[in-house]
């Protein structure tokens, strides 16, 4: 037996050991692979959750209605607004804690609804030091059993995992809520929220797989992950892309050469990488004046 299976073959014995489990589904591969684990080991006993609010696209509400169904677990969507808090919308470092607190709040409730005393979630064994993760503490304090962590499944092995699973979330890239493309101290709004959705649906029509457009007030800043990035460099692309997002509100449109990079707008990933620019580096020039 290999360690990824043995470390797949005790997690699902833990789960099968519960009396049920409500599982916090967003549709990505570590949420996905623990759903699969758990209706594995609990069969109807299991449950599937997607928490729907303004920070979800659309897209991806749909893609965990659509895998949950793969994975053929009984699938439930709660909703909630995390615009109810001024601490959430304040957009300090600490908003994925505000966030999470209270998606998982809504997940508790549900499960409490259904009868279920354990509620999971898909934290594996590389998030603990994946940078600033503030999420993780509401994690904790609301005693959510994270089954990946628990037997050290790395994010590598959930991936495959969910090939022996021959999920189509598999190769997924990871996907941050929404409001992860609003810098820092900058307010989370319906408004930005919106648009930031509508303009990531353009790009994504272009076949772009890893990307992000971060709203920085008025400019729109398009991040193409690095062996994509010469697609996005094309004419083509760039005259189709720039006016529509116009249309949208931005008054800038900008190609990010650094390319896609993961918490780009957080002060604390700048800060633990001293190449990498600061959200306020993007104000910072002084640009000619119109009349230039």
């Amino acid at each position: 037996m290999t360690t990824v299976e043995a470390k797949l073959e005790a997690a699902r014995a833990d789960l099968a050991d519960r009396t049920g489990v409500l599982v916090a589904f967003s549709g990505g591969v570590d949420s996905s692979v623990v759903a699969a684990l758990a209706h594995d080991a609990l069969g109807e006993d299991a449950v599937a959750c997607t928490a729907k609010s303004e920070t979800l696209p659309a897209a991806e509400l749909a893609d965990a209605r659509r895998v949950a169904g793969e994975i053929g677990i009984r699938h439930e969507v709660v909703e909630f607004s995390e615009l109810d808090s001024d601490a959430f919308v304040e957009n300090d470092e600490d908003r994925c804690y505000h966030c999470r607190t209270m998606r998982l709040g809504r997940m508790l409730e549900k499960a409490r609804d259904l009868g279920i005393d354990t509620v999971c979630d898909g934290t594996n064994a590389d998030d603990p030091g994946a940078g600033h993760r503030p999420g993780l503490r509401a994690v904790e304090e609301l005693d959510i059993s994270s089954p990946l962590l628990a037997h050290e499944i790395t994010k590598d092995e959930v991936r495959e995992i969910a090939d022996r699973y021959d999920l189509s979330v598999a190769d997924k890239p990871a996907m941050a809520c929404l409001s992860s493309r609003i810098p820092t101290g900058l307010s989370v709004t319906e408004d930005r929220l919106s648009r930031i959705e509508r303009a990531e649906s353009l790009v994504r029509q272009w076949g772009f797989e890893g990307f992000r457009v971060r709203d920085h007030d008025g400019l729109a800043r398009i991040e193409i992950a690095p062996d994509e990035l010469e697609r996005a460099l094309e004419i083509e692309f760039v005259e189709s892309i720039r006016d529509p997002l116009a249309d949208l509100g931005f008054d800038h449109v900008t190609l990010d050469l650094h390319g896609y990079r993961t918490g780009s707008v957080s002060p604390a990933a700048a800060e633990s990488d001293p190449a990498e620019p600061l959200v306020e580096d993007v104000f910072s020039a002084e640009y000619p004046s119109s009349n230039d």
